[in-house]
């Protein structure tokens, strides 16, 4: 079998059309994928409904009524119309992204043990002392590819494998908002109570999601993330003021 070639345009049902620009995450890749997304929301083609992005790719959401509607003359099926309408987009959208969302985000952290349980377990896994963790995850800079599991979850890339941790085997039935964890080479916040498996490691009192903003998620794709520690004091007072 000869290699894949990338992007590869595939059906994932009658309604959604995925575009797979590779199957490596890298800065490259994330770029293509932003640049498509900025395309489509800008200027939507008859049918469009929404896009969202992952790691490698971006899935499109259309409505074939519509998409059939706009072709009436068309002798092709609403998927071969969209997968069309796709190549044409990729095409133009080439080389196209101008990093109008790759501000940098500051997010204060406390990595107090009381507020990061997991940080030995993290710090002993990687032959680290917790000082150590902390120091290399704070130093880093992230970038969001994407948001998912929770409303305002961000799935950050370029974390430094030095501190990667494979997630819990058993899952916390309940993790608090704002909540920061790594789960294998990555890292996120928990922008609300839920479920989780990621191996905790701090706590920020800032808001990652919430409904009365204009942007109810702090963060989205293209943004860059950087990690300020503070102290246990530092914490709750901001807690408090948020």
């Amino acid at each position: 079998m000869g290699e894949t070639s990338f992007p590869l345009i595939y059906s994932l049902n009658e309604t959604t059309m995925v575009v797979q620009f590779d199957n490596k995450i890298d800065s490259d890749t994330h770029k293509n994928i932003l640049a498509l997304i900025d395309l489509l929301e800008a200027s939507p083609f008859p049918g469009f409904v929404e896009c969202l992005p992952s790691y490698t790719g971006v899935a499109v959401f259309y409505n074939p009524a519509l998409v059939l509607s706009a072709n009436p003359a068309s002798l092709l099926s609403p998927s071969d119309t969209v997968r069309q309408l796709l190549d044409e987009f990729i095409e133009t959208s080439k080389d196209t992204y101008t990093n109008k969302d790759s501000e940098t985000v500051e997010i204060p952290v406390c990595y107090d043990s009381s507020l990061g349980p997991d940080l030995e377990e993290v710090a002993a896994h990687n032959q680290l002392t917790v000082e150590e963790v902390i120091s290399i995850h704070s130093s880093g800079s992230y970038q969001v590819y994407m948001i998912g599991f929770a409303p305002g979850f961000p799935f950050l890339g370029g974390m430094s494998e030095s501190i990667a941790t494979p997630r819990k085997q058993q899952p916390r039935l309940e993790i608090p908002a704002g909540s920061v964890g790594i789960a294998g080479k990555q890292t996120g916040v928990y922008p609300m109570v839920t479920p989780g498996g990621w191996q905790l490691i701090g706590r920020t009192p800032i808001n990652m999601f919430d409904l009365t903003r204009d942007e109810p998620s702090l963060l989205k794709p293209g943004h860059t993330v950087m990690f300020k520690p503070i102290s246990l004091e530092e914490y709750h007072s901001l807690k408090e003021r948020v």
